[in-house]
């Protein structure tokens, strides 16, 4: 029994560890606000509607606000990441405008495979 455990549990880490190699990262820097990308850099207001394609991007209305986390750099500077009510991921900077910046000094720090999966309650989802 104990056998059939340990196979069971070591199939569950391998699927775990092929479900983090297929996630798409989108790029491998962002910008924050700290080193820890923990602080708002801005809060800014949706300029129009806004539909993500998987559960990793953050849907929106016109006129919602949004407060913004951290940017990605180098090879995908076109989406940023925040955060509205409960809801949190990526969206396009040109979908928004800056209403008021908190952080003027950004850190760049490498992203992590984590930061492109999505999150539904506490649990992880694999895309």
């Amino acid at each position: 029994m104990s056998r059939i455990l340990d196979q069971r549990i070591l199939l569950l880490v391998i699927s775990f560890l092929r479900s983090l190699q297929t996630t798409k990262v989108l790029s491998e820097w962002k910008k924050c606000g700290d080193r820890e990308c923990e602080t708002a850099m801005s809060r800014v207001q949706a300029t129009t509607d806004y539909l993500g394609p998987d559960c990793r991007y953050l849907n929106f209305k016109t006129g919602e606000e949004i407060m913004v986390y951290s940017k990605l750099s180098r090879k995908n500077e076109n989406l940023w990441t925040g955060s509205k009510g409960k809801d949190f991921g990526y969206f396009p900077k040109d979908a928004v405008k800056v209403e008021e910046v908190f952080i003027a000094e950004e850190v760049e720090v490498l992203t992590k495979e984590t930061d492109f999966l999505c999150l539904h309650g506490d649990k992880y989802t694999f895309e």
